[in-house]
């Protein structure tokens, strides 16, 4: 056996081409050729050089190449799709399952829009930039505020010596929140809204916000972005209008005479035919909403329950809140220890008070009573995480900002975005939903795809024939046809809107991840708060299946899993304290969300390398010196 490369058939066969071409030559009409008389050999050499030679330009290609459309499957432009207007391709499918893409239904980057953009933009051209600057590192920047490594905030908690020192700083504090605390709550407020519309679905709509700690508007401007009229579900986020949002009527609350001066200002040169503001500096007994009529009523606190200083002011502001008769109650602040803990006792409050209504029998006739929560918990018993005084982990979650450019130049950064933490509860009054027995869309083209080749690989039975010695088939009656197994049939719309309302239900018992996933190589480790009132550890391997395992390597810090784990989850525990028992064991539960840590080496630096020489060194010689000493009287 030898292998016969180009070049030595062209050297030694230099007339090979020309046989072969003379053996494969078809004979013309009217003229008779003889064929060739070659050696089998020979013809068997040609044949595999000549395949050997051609076998390049018969290639796969190595992408799939497009499918030619004949002119009859279009009509307009439009391609006619030949299966039946319910059956969805793999294609058109999503590769998480509807359930998971329900669950971790986000904003993405948020975006300031052009008319809040232009609004600040403004704002800060009327105002000194040197001192706008100054004034947003002594608020907002924490450490010293000279050193270049000190990290940004959006924690507007300032105190001055003198009510006249705060007047006079009252408008340049309100353009530095403006500008720099303004877009950060801002985001934080509209992910939470945009989250809530979808959890409640295209029902819940409001046309009256109550807010507590307004500021300089930033929940108005979250709201009216939120809730829109006739919304393009192609329309950028930055044209988004103030004039075309259904909110007709906004109440803003705060005390802060130099932040509300800010907001009006912002404003002012924008206009809305339906909507009314209003600016008050105390909730007044008028404004509160009978609780039937309370359905289209939002309750909001933003970053404010941390500002109040004592416990008592905090629990009458969710007082006045619950009193309001609003429907939907929502309280954010910031994912510190001091903000989850004004929102989780909060929360408990609320529910509280939604419990006594339940357990007093005079309100048996009201149309509403009682409370549950919507998000984030998927619970109504105790925070798990809620220890006060002793607290290391807080239930807290992040919303990325795109920086606008007056942030970049009001920070001196080049950074595009920055990252706000935040911590909220959503309250609705009401009994809690019944958990629902089904468990629907949990299939996506991942899950599909595995179920199509299971279906192709198994074999087709046939049932096999009787004959009679004559050799003529005998049917018998109880002869069946030949059974054959086929695809699982197509799968509805991803998301479509009865699909929606059934994963809704399911969602109110759905785990929450309130720690970012742990991605190991094969499986996925999810801290998450289930609906039995505990932080669970899910595992979710790759022998639970593709489907399951995809959604869970997708999910994100803050989405609600749907998929039950294989194997029994884990209860982790808050340490109730942050130090070690006895100094020997770790304290239970100090390792909830977290990864193992690494001990990082410290760098040996050639000072400390030559400090250790010469101590080394001046010791060995002591060492001789008194050896020395001790060796002489011997030596006598």
């Amino acid at each position: 056996m030898f292998i016969v490369t180009r070049t030595f058939w062209r050297t030694f066969f230099p007339t090979a081409q020309k046989f072969r071409a003379l053996s494969n030559t078809t004979p013309s009409l009217g003229q008779v050729n003889s064929s060739l008389g070659l050696d089998p050999s020979l013809q068997a050499l040609l044949k595999d050089v000549d395949i050997s030679l051609t076998r390049h330009k018969n290639s796969v290609p190595s992408h799939r190449e497009l499918d030619i459309i004949s002119p009859e499957l279009t009509e307009g432009g439009s391609i006619i799709s030949l299966e039946g207007e319910n059956s969805v391709s793999e294609g058109s499918l999503d590769r998480k399952s509807p359930a998971a893409i329900f669950g971790s239904h986000g904003i993405g980057a948020a975006i300031l829009p052009l008319e809040l953009q232009n609004s600040i933009n403004i704002l800060i051209s009327d105002s000194d930039r040197t001192t706008l600057h100054t004034d947003a590192k002594r608020l907002f920047q924490g450490g010293d505020a000279d050193s270049k490594d000190a990290e940004w905030n959006s924690n507007y908690e300032v105190k001055y010596r003198s009510r006249h020192q705060a007047l006079r700083h009252s408008e340049r504090d309100g353009t530095a929140f403006a500008s720099v605390a303004l877009p950060a709550h801002y985001a934080a407020i509209r992910a939470v809204l945009a989250h809530v519309k979808h959890r409640l679905g295209p029902d819940w709509g409001i046309s009256k916000v109550i807010d507590w700690g307004a500021g300089t508007g930033t929940g108005l401007w979250a709201s009216v972005y939120t809730f829109q009229q006739n919304t393009d579900a192609l329309q950028d986020v930055e044209d988004l209008e103030i004039s075309n949002t259904s909110l007709q009527s906004y109440i803003g609350i705060d005390k802060r005479d130099g932040l509300v001066t800010i907001g009006k200002r912002l404003l002012q040169d924008l206009k809305s035919d339906n909507l009314t503001v209003t600016w008050q500096r105390a909730f007044h007994d008028d404004d509160r909403v009978p609780r039937v009529l309370g359905q289209d009523t939002l309750a909001l606190s933003a970053f404010n329950l941390s500002t109040l200083s004592t416990n008592l002011a905090r629990k009458s502001l969710v007082k006045e809140m619950w009193e309001s008769g609003a429907s939907t109650l929502i309280l954010i602040d910031h994912n510190t220890t001091s903000g989850f803990e004004s929102i989780a006792e909060a929360r408990e409050l609320l529910l509280k008070m939604g419990r006594k209504e339940l357990e007093d029998p005079s309100t048996e006739d009201w149309p509403i009573r009682g409370s549950h929560v919507v998000a984030p918990c998927p619970h109504d018993g105790e925070c798990p995480l809620l220890h006060p005084g002793s607290m290391r982990l807080v239930c807290g979650f992040s919303q990325r900002l795109q920086r606008p450019s007056f942030i970049r130049l009001t920070k001196h950064s080049t950074v595009g975005h920055e990252d706000t933490g935040y911590s909220y509860v959503v309250i609705q009054r009401g009994e809690r939903p019944v958990r629902p027995s089904s468990k629907l869309g949990r299939i996506g083209a991942v899950g599909k795809r595995e179920l199509d080749k299971e279906a192709e690989s198994q074999t087709i039975m046939k049932e096999l024939s009787l004959h009679n010695e004559d050799g003529i088939d005998i049917d018998e009656e109880t002869s069946e046809s030949p059974r054959a197994i086929f695809p699982v049939s197509p799968l509805p719309p991803p998301l479509d809107p009865g699909l929606q309302t059934e994963l809704r239900q399911e969602a109110y018992s759905w785990p929450r991840l309130v720690f970012p996933p742990l991605k190991k190589s094969g499986h996925i480790i999810l801290d998450a708060c289930t609906p039995e009132g505990k932080i669970m550890r899910l595992t979710v391997p790759k022998s639970q299946g593709k489907q399951p395992y995809y959604d869970a390597r997708k999910s994100s810090w803050g989405d609600i899993f749907p998929h039950e784990p294989k194997n029994p989850p884990q209860e982790r525990y808050q340490p109730r304290r942050a130090k070690r028992d006895g100094g020997n064991n770790p304290v239970r539960g100090a390792d909830i969300g977290k990864r193992r840590t690494v001990k990082k080496q410290s760098r040996i630096s050639y000072e400390d390398l030559s400090k250790n020489i010469k101590e080394t060194r001046a010791q060995s010689r002591r060492d001789r010196v008194l050896l020395g000493g001790s060796r002489s009287p011997s030596l006598d």
